[in-house]
């Protein structure tokens, strides 16, 4: 699968839902309510995406989402 073939605004979303992610592992995080919430909605986001109902394999291409993200986190970090 092309990365170029997902949306910009869900490689956005998926990165947006890893910090989150991130922050709520971390030890004693601050605003554990708010973060939870704020990962809620874009759980919710990312599941009901409109791009879904166009990929053949919706399972890999959910992880190669989660793989491009990861690697989109990483080059903003660097």
């Amino acid at each position: 699968m092309d990365a170029t073939d997902f949306p910009d605004d869900l490689v956005q979303t998926q990165a947006a839902w890893n910090a989150i992610y991130q922050a709520l592992i971390a030890p004693r995080p601050p605003d554990t309510i708010v973060l939870r919430r704020r990962l809620l909605l874009l759980s919710v986001r990312l599941w009901w995406h409109p791009y879904w109902e166009t990929v053949p394999s919706v399972p890999a291409a959910r992880t190669e989402l989660r793989h491009l993200a990861r690697a989109h986190g990483a080059v903003r970090a660097a």
